[in-house]
């Protein structure tokens, strides 16, 4: 069994405020610690549920030189590997050389849900909504429209409570999920200590993976139309005359293709000096 896993940081218990996930900021270290444990717990429980290869990819845009490099390496559990640097949402090689499960680890809610810690979508100040055809997505729902592209069933999601509730109402409800904190408002949450979160972690993977209940691929008709609102006008100014991608409305920008993963990669090229793959 081929599993990958997409971490990110503002699902995380005793996370709930930016300083916490901004790299440099006096919290990040702490964040950090939080995140490593409980990705490591993933990263168990997929072992003892069987797994044969394990790619983790930090998704966490911290900024500077922390880009989706916020796990600390001493400190991550064996038996995985590590993909640090990526540009986020990107890195298929796992999906496209074949994965039978996606997991999200520290995933939060999509941009303007009141209960959800540090929601936001893609960019908490350039990105107001986003859609795919006429649904609205998050990251989460990115993440697993990509997947679906490839064929490849999101089973799990970790995060607070209404991130949980989102994933599970985009791709079905036989997601396993692990509520690791409830939000309070978008700063404040009523959290599980961080062992408890690592053990609910672990032991809901597991279960996930070796149960094999798991949810249909997320896939969307084509011909496939991915929306971005944007905060403000000057916004658009970065995707003018790509191919595929039109500008409407002064701040809407939509990227059409016949699939999900042409529609991101027009929108959203690979910032890695790697080569775009094409489906």
């Amino acid at each position: 069994m081929r599993v990958v896993l997409w971490c990110d940081m503002e699902g995380v218990a005793g996370i709930s405020v930016w300083e916490q996930v901004n790299g440099g900021a006096p919290l990040y270290e702490e964040g950090r610690r939080l995140y490593t444990a409980e990705v490591n717990a993933a990263v168990r429980g997929c072992k003892r549920a069987g797994a044969t290869e394990i790619v983790v990819v930090d998704g966490h845009g911290a900024g500077g030189p922390w880009n989706f490099k916020s796990l600390i390496p001493e400190q991550l559990e064996s038996g995985a590997e590590y993909v640090l640097g990526y540009s986020w949402a990107r890195y298929v090689a796992p999906l496209s050389a074949g994965c039978d499960a996606a997991l999200f680890v520290g995933a939060h809610a999509m941009a303007g849900t009141p209960d959800g810690i540090l929601s936001h979508t893609v960019s908490s100040q350039a990105w107001y909504n986003a859609c795919i055809n006429e649904t609205p997505v998050g990251e989460s729902g990115i993440l697993a429209a990509l997947c679906g592209d490839f064929g490849c069933p999101c089973v799990f999601v970790s995060g607070d409570a209404a991130t949980c509730r989102e994933v599970s109402a985009l791709v079905g409800d036989r997601i396993v999920t692990a509520p690791v904190k409830t939000g309070l408002g978008r700063f404040a949450a009523r959290h599980l200590p961080a062992v408890d979160a690592c053990a609910l972690i672990e032991g809901r993977v597991y279960a996930a993976l070796i149960g094999k209940n798991w949810p249909a691929p997320l896939r969307f008709p084509p011909p496939v139309r991915f929306t971005v609102d944007l905060a403000s006008p000057d916004r658009a100014a970065e995707f003018a005359g790509r191919p595929g991608v039109q500008i409407l409305e002064a701040r809407r920008v939509v990227s059409t293709a016949e699939s999900f993963w042409q529609a991101w990669s027009q929108l959203w090229p690979d910032l890695s000096g790697h080569p775009l793959l094409t489906m």
